[in-house]
């Protein structure tokens, strides 16, 4: 199974699948790729450090929505690479319809909520102003609707009285490191069927 990571930040979710590859946890899958859509994202020293190959590709138009040209040259990517499943792990863009039905069931999405509460930006910072007791972060497929997609499993995290945004905000990516590589792990071992 060919594993492709997309990413547009710092790659610590990316890292931790990483991690998790070179500890045999992913056995009979590889990481083959990742594409991230921004030139100078720290991602791309985490895949170096890893020996993935990394490339750059914009989506060539502003805010969070894909061109056309765009769509097509990540689904060519991904072609290249014979994707078996895409994980999107801080990517911040919102894939067209077209590339959502190339690789639908086979796309998994980190999102940090406990969807259905808190879709789209700033997840974490939506549940803290809204006092709740209990968020955390979900992984789901990816479908038409923002953060809309199955959910596949989900892992709670604790608002605890002293936590500022900033404690908040590292107990769920402590949660996110944790999820999303076993969810991973679940698909190359077969107990979460995809495509």
């Amino acid at each position: 199974m060919n594993i492709v990571i997309l990413a547009s930040g710092r790659g610590s979710n990316a890292r931790a699948l990483f991690e998790w590859e070179k500890n045999g946890m992913f056995a009979g899958a590889k990481i083959v790729g990742l594409i991230c859509d921004i030139e100078d994202a720290p991602v791309f020293d985490v895949a170096k450090e890893y020996g993935v190959e990394a490339l750059h590709l914009p989506t060539l138009r502003k805010g969070a929505r894909f061109s056309e040209e765009a769509s097509i040259n990540y689904q060519n990517a991904l072609k290249n690479w014979n994707a078996d499943l895409v994980v999107l792990a801080g990517f911040m863009k919102i894939l067209p319809p077209d590339f959502v039905e190339a690789y639908a069931n086979k796309m998994i999405n980190l999102h940090p909520s406990l969807l259905p509460d808190f879709k789209g930006k700033d997840a974490i910072k939506q549940a803290f102003d809204a006092g709740v007791k209990v968020c955390g972060c979900s992984v789901h497929f990816v479908n038409n609707e923002l953060d809309g997609g199955e959910v596949i499993a989900q892992k709670k995290v604790e608002i605890s009285p002293e936590d500022t945004l900033e404690s908040l905000e590292e107990k769920v990516h402590k949660a996110e490191y944790q999820l999303l590589p076993q969810i991973v792990a679940d698909i190359v071992s077969g107990k979460i069927a995809i495509g």
